[in-house]
């Protein structure tokens, strides 16, 4: 696996997991590869220290594999969000704005949007990632 660090045309950085470079090259030419920001496809590689250092720390501890798994990794991930977000399931923009506004309290939250709703989070100045939610054959 390794971990390249990508940007798209508008400056957002971003994280990438591929087999390998051919993968890479592969799902950027098939526009599979989308910014998790503003949703362009049009991303360029940049050099990433995250991916030398993931090297290093596996050829230390060899036998442990399972640690960089990317199956493992997303798990992770989504039992960090679901134990530490409120899921607000599609009223994600507006429970986004009372929260913006000061009409409900601070909290962390995680919910669906449409893309009307994210171009009037952006207008009003509400800062939320779109995550994509990857689904792997069991």
């Amino acid at each position: 696996m390794i971990i390249y660090d990508l940007n798209c045309e508008k400056g957002h950085k971003f994280e990438g997991w591929f087999k390998d470079r051919n993968a890479f090259e592969h799902q950027k030419s098939e526009k599979l590869i989308i910014c998790p920001v503003c949703g362009n496809v049009d991303v360029e590689l940049v050099p990433s220290t995250i991916s030398i250092m993931a090297r290093d720390v596996r050829s230390s501890r060899r036998g442990s594999a399972e640690e960089f798994s990317l199956p493992k990794a997303i798990e992770l991930f989504h039992e960090y969000v679901n134990k530490n977000f409120d899921d607000v399931g599609p009223k994600f923009a507006e429970v986004a704005l009372k929260i913006h506004h000061g009409e409900e309290e601070k909290r962390n939250i995680k919910g669906t949007t449409t893309e009307n709703e994210e171009e009037i989070l952006r207008g009003e100045g509400v800062q939320f990632l779109k995550i994509p939610v990857p689904k792997f054959d069991s």
